[in-house]
């Protein structure tokens, strides 16, 4: 308990002193607010504009969280599937990994025209931007169970879905949580990336991306500095939820995070 409280100083620490020479070196090169506002006066701006920042927040969580919970349903599945049959995971298992190399930039216009703008085609910009991770940890847990087991259960007269959910899926958590992981950080910028496209259906309201362009265009850097704070925060809150999911589910049998609760 102690080392953690001396690692929470440090970082905390770490942050004060990151936002003093923030601050020096706009003192030192007398820059303008418009260029780069100071910590002050970024943090005036969030108390003046909170109501706004949590309303574009909320609609940035929502579009972010439901395209990564469909993601992480769909790789789930394709990852089963694929730990079944090795002749499926053989044809289709590297087109998801194409996923990754396709620029999201490209295809959110094109999900836009098809969708509609709003929260839907949002969604699913942030759903192909996190697909590509969940699927690719989840089948290489799958498919990393030891032989010798999966004798034993078939010895032991075990079905295939027996097989799968008692001993390849418990097997996969700790790789499909680092697949997870990847995928909530991502999921904020995917749906940012989207807003900047897709805007907003409802006219003054819209997420963290719609915000970011009118902050942009009205020169508004100390809102934007808000708004890009905003998005960190949401980034880490999600990273930390799944942090604390994997910690409940493995703390009581997997070596990672009975180690973690030692030190």
């Amino acid at each position: 308990m102690r080392a953690k409280g001396v690692l929470a100083f440090n970082s905390l620490l770490v942050f004060v002193v990151l936002l003093c020479v923030w601050q020096a070196l706009i003192w030192a090169n007398h820059l303008p607010a418009y260029i780069l506002p100071g910590p002050v006066r970024v943090a005036r701006v969030v108390v003046e504009r909170l109501p706004a920042l949590f309303l574009s927040l909320g609609i940035t969580a929502e579009e972010a969280a439901a395209g990564l919970l469909t993601s992480i349903v769909a790789g789930v599945a394709s990852a089963m599937l694929f730990a079944q049959w090795n002749w499926l995971r053989q044809t289709l298992y590297p087109y998801t990994i194409l996923l990754q190399t396709v620029p999201i930039v490209a295809i959110a216009p094109l999900i836009i025209n098809w969708a509609g703008p709003g929260i839907t085609s949002v969604s699913i910009v942030t759903f192909v931007i996190c697909l590509a991770p969940v699927i690719a940890n989840a089948t290489q847990g799958l498919i990393s169970v030891d032989r010798n087991l999966i004798h034993l259960f078939v010895m032991h007269k075990a079905t295939r879905a027996q097989i799968l959910f008692k001993l390849r899926l418990p097997h996969a958590l700790p790789n499909l949580f680092t697949g997870i992981r990847i995928a909530s950080g991502i999921s904020v910028i995917g749906a940012i990336t989207g807003e900047l496209f897709a805007g907003s259906t409802r006219v003054g309201e819209g997420g963290l991306g719609y915000a970011i362009i009118y902050a942009s265009n009205q020169m508004e850097t100390d809102y934007l500095f808000a708004l890009v704070l905003a998005a960190t925060v949401l980034g880490f809150a999600f990273f930390f939820t799944v942090m604390f999911l994997e910690w409940l589910f493995l703390r009581n049998w997997h070596e990672s995070s009975r180690q973690q609760a030692v030190e």
